[in-house]
Order: C-alpha cells, then sequence, then structure tokens
C-alpha cells in the first residue's frame, strides 16, 4: 500500500520495540501503555503517499461512515488499547470514553487533587481503562465542523446552521454528515449510520439536542 502502508508497518514496529525495552528494563508490570489515535482515518489529506490509488479492497474506517474531519463514527470513533500486565486482562470494551479522560482518570489514580477549575470536561474513567466489563461515561460531546452528542446507544448529529464550511474542508472527499437538518442514530442497530430517525422519533431528537446545548452553555457561561 505505498509509504502509507510502509508508515504504518514502522509504527508497528515502533510500538513494539518501545514495548519490548520497557519488559527489557523490567518496567512493564508497573507501566501503563496507551495506543490511541488522534482521529478516523482518510485517504486525501494532502499527502503524496498514494493512500488512494493503492488502497484495493482495504476499508480503513471498517463499519463505520465518514473520515477524518467527519461528523460520521469513522471520524471520530478511534482505537484504544491499554496495556498493563499487571493489572489488565485481555478483553474488548464497550465503554464510552473521551481521550479528555486520561487527565482526570491519571489524576486520579495518582491521588492528585485537581482544582475546581482544572480539566473540567474530563471525567475520571480508570476502571475501565483497566476492566473491559467496567462501564465509563453515559453521554459524550463530540466536535467536528458540527457537534454531535453520543448518549448510550444514540448519536444525535447538530444541523451546521449558516456555518459555511472553509475551502480546505470542502476539497476533502470524505462523507461529512454535516447537513441542515438534525440527525439521530441508533449505533446498537445502525452502527453503519444509515437510517436517520430524527423525524420519527422527534422527541428523543429534541431531548438530546437540549442535553447537548445545556453542555456548550456550561461550557460557555451563557
Amino acid at each position: 500500500m505505498g509509504p502509507r502502508g510502509d508508515a504504518i508497518v514502522q509504527m508497528d514496529w515502533m510500538t513494539g520495540a518501545i514495548v519490548n525495552e520497557i519488559e527489557k528494563l523490567g518496567l512493564d508490570e508497573n507501566t501503563l501503555i496507551i495506543f490511541t489515535s488522534d482521529n478516523g482515518p482518510i485517504l486525501d489529506d494532502g499527502y503524496t503517499d498514494f493512500a488512494e490509488e493503492k488502497l484495493g479492497n482495504h476499508k480503513p474506517g471498517g463499519p463505520y461512515r465518514g473520515a477524518k474531519y467527519s461528523a460520521f463514527e469513522a471520524g471520530t470513533r478511534v482505537p484504544m488499547i491499554t496495556y498493563w500486565p499487571s493489572k489488565i486482562q485481555p478483553g474488548k470494551s464497550d465503554a464510552l470514553i473521551c481521550q479528555i479522560d486520561y487527565y482526570a482518570s491519571i489524576a486520579n489514580y495518582l491521588n492528585i487533587q485537581l482544582q475546581s477549575n482544572e480539566a473540567i470536561d474530563s471525567q475520571n474513567t480508570f476502571d475501565a481503562m483497566l476492566n473491559s466489563s467496567s462501564k465509563a461515561r453515559d453521554i459524550l460531546l463530540e466536535e467536528s465542523f458540527t457537534l454531535s452528542l453520543r448518549d448510550g446507544a444514540y448519536k444525535y448529529i447538530s444541523p451546521i446552521g449558516d456555518k459555511v464550511l472553509p475551502e480546505w474542508l470542502k476539497n476533502k472527499k470524505i462523507e461529512s454528515g454535516f447537513e441542515n437538518f438534525p440527525q439521530l442514530y441508533d449505533l446498537s442497530k445502525d452502527i453503519s449510520e444509515q437510517n436517520n430517525l430524527a423525524d420519527q422519533n422527534k422527541d428523543l431528537a429534541k431531548e438530546m439536542k437540549k442535553k447537548l446545548d445545556s453542555i456548550v452553555n456550561i461550557n460557555t457561561g451563557m
């Protein structure tokens, strides 16, 4: 898959080299390793790496819709692996965690008291980082060019309103999810976000919009 494939193979090798060195130094039993990504995949992001040309049958986003910059799940849902041999048993988790939660989670584990105005959006999800059967968040605000809200199995995507897409975003070959109407998806049944339920479940759409607005208003002091 060209330079993009080479970079992924190199990243895999480098990660292994770091883990091997930690084990060699005898630090692995007391070291938490978090492997994750800053966004979902995208093929053309301005790099000459032939990712589009050599894609073949590979689906970087798996079953998820969209890509980096998108409001859909392939843009905002990212891999997350936690590794700590003395603390973590192998397992697959369905917990809802945001990367900003690392701040409060690790602080709590280290008994570091946060100030009242410090990392106000961060939540302690440390148990879920160590145990695949533990729960974490109930709701999560997601940001792309618009705002979305995860609440349990449901996801609400706000209309973009009078926002104008910047030129650099218009040129991205992605399914953005940026629309002038509300979107509501049941991810437990529709992980690919194909069936917009906003019209047939208007009460739930309104309720999720209200929750989203309340989060924004708290953080903007409105």
